[in-house]
């Protein structure tokens, strides 16, 4: 494939794929390696489509990264396992599994020319505009990536690009009537806006008590590991300026500044510095795990952690999980150090009692407390709605951008696209965590000028369209083909 490019660079498009671009732009955070016994190298199958460890490695490295620019480099695993972004990238690569299970089934295909175009076209593989063969086996070599694994993320964007191309669906000239209809009708209303301010909620021992017996299997103990750990440091390792200067220049496009720009030697030098440090140090990790092995040096702590705990990574977990108590795992990077890990014991979950359970009782009960609490109080106050008592709004469209106020402007674009997709004169609509009671006021149809905003209206009568055939399109898919996970956590 690379001599074909390499052939025909000169004929190539140059263009920019922007979820290829964000991908290459992105650093990796690596997750090691770690076997599934009768499914080596899978991590999951959807229907006849196996997701690899190797492509969900790349596909949370990107995720990370990005989510780390957002919040300028503050993100570490803790965090990312607070936010979900296992999960996440799970959902993301199992919804994608459902479309290639479709693209195989309608026979769509990828020929290597045009894996191979694609490939070309991507900027950091180009030298003045042509594809550079040298770069791109840099940048697979710098990554620890197989071509075949690179280019097998590649083919499948493309397979999916092609069956969304052949599913386009653009919406009617009476569908896009109905919407002009909609954007270009505006209401005038008297509204109420609940929170679980307004309610008078109490909590007793005995309510919690009693919700806590309906849902005790609900609470559980973290399942816990006891872990033997040997600690290798790093920061005694010695580094010179030349040895320094020679690791950047090997990997100066893992250091990437908040605005995606990469940062020169002495912006990361304090990074680069830890970096080469804990390179030199791991073969002597290796060595004393060898001794661990043998018996002729001695563990360091012994610590009781719940699963995905810190200081451990995820990839560390992930690997604990796959092996039984006394294995001992070779060296693995926490931090600015190697970890040693045997695993001493394993306490399974159990249900927590009343006092355990208790802060995580109190929270559900408030959340179902308030929730029915705000039904009910929406229901009577809609009964003897009171136009009088109630704010009223100005003019408001579908696509008003001006809060109604005590909302702020997320929620009231919420609540806007609510009530012009509800066809009743007076309702109820909850938005997080509020309820508004509304009555429309008055009714009249937007200026001439707004009318006739007819690509605004094509454009918005697509997108809810495709959004809506695509909503329907997953949850098909997903009844016609299984989910099968080889490992927890996912």
């Amino acid at each position: 494939m690379i001599s074909w490019m390499q052939k025909h660079n000169k004929y190539l498009v140059i263009t920019i794929w922007i979820a290829t671009i964000a991908f290459i732009g992105a650093g990796f955070v690596g997750w090691g390696s770690y076997q599934y016994g009768a499914k080596a190298g899978s991590i999951a199958k959807v229907g006849d489509i196996e997701i690899s460890k190797a492509k969900f490695d790349m596909a949370y490295s990107d995720m990370y990264q990005r989510y780390n620019q957002m919040l300028q480099g503050k993100l570490d695993e803790e965090k990312a396992r607070e936010m979900g972004l296992t999960q996440q990238t799970f959902s993301s690569l199992a919804t994608q599994a459902l479309l290639l299970n479709l693209a195989q089934e309608f026979g769509i295909i990828v020929t290597e020319e045009e894996l191979a175009a694609k490939i070309a076209q991507i900027p950091a593989f180009q030298t003045e505009g042509n594809f550079d063969k040298t770069v791109y086996e840099g940048y697979l070599k710098s990554r620890r990536l197989k071509a075949k694994t690179f280019e097998e993320v590649i083919h499948d964007e493309l397979v999916i690009q092609k069956l969304f191309s052949l599913l386009d669906s653009k919406s009617l000239p009476f569908e896009e009537e109905v919407i002009g209809a909609s954007i270009n009708i505006s209401d005038k209303i008297a509204y109420k806006v609940l929170t679980p301010d307004d309610l008078n909620l109490t909590l007793d021992d005995t309510k919690l008590k009693s919700y806590w017996e309906a849902h005790k299997s609900d609470y559980m103990t973290p399942k816990k590991y006891q872990l033997d750990i040997l600690w290798t440091e790093s920061r005694d390792a010695n580094v010179s300026d030349k040895e320094i200067e020679a690791f950047y220049t090997q990997n100066s496009f893992n250091y990437i500044g908040k605005n995606g720009e990469q940062l020169q030697l002495d912006e990361a030098k304090e990074k680069v510095i830890s970096d080469l440090k804990m390179k030199k140090s791991k073969k002597h990790a290796q060595k004393q795990y060898i001794a661990y092995k043998k018996g002729k040096i001695d563990k360091s702590e012994t610590v009781t952690l719940a699963l995905d705990e810190a200081p451990l990574t995820s990839e560390i977990w992930r690997e604990v999980e796959t092996h039984d108590v006394d294995t001992i795992l070779k060296p693995k990077a926490v931090a600015n150090r190697y970890a040693t890990i045997k695993i001493s014991a394993v306490i399974e979950p159990r249900e927590m009692n009343f006092d355990e359970a208790k802060p995580l009782v109190v929270a559900d009960y408030e959340k179902n407390a308030q929730a029915e609490g705000l039904t009910k109080l929406a229901d009577s106050t809609l009964k003897k709605f009171d136009e009088s008592n109630a704010t009223l709004s100005d003019f408001v469209t579908l696509d008003s951008r001006k809060p109604l106020k005590p909302l702020n402007i997320q929620e009231s674009l919420q609540f806007l696209q609510k009530l012009f997709t509800s066809q009743k004169e007076k309702g109820i609509i909850s938005i997080e965590g509020k309820v508004v009671v509304y009555s429309i006021v008055e009714q009249k149809l937007a200026s001439e000028e707004k009318s006739k905003k007819s690509d605004f209206v094509k454009k918005t009568a697509d997108q809810i369209k495709a959004q809506d055939f695509q909503s329907n399109l997953l949850k098909s898919l997903e009844q016609k083909y299984s989910i099968e996970k080889f490992v927890g956590g996912i």
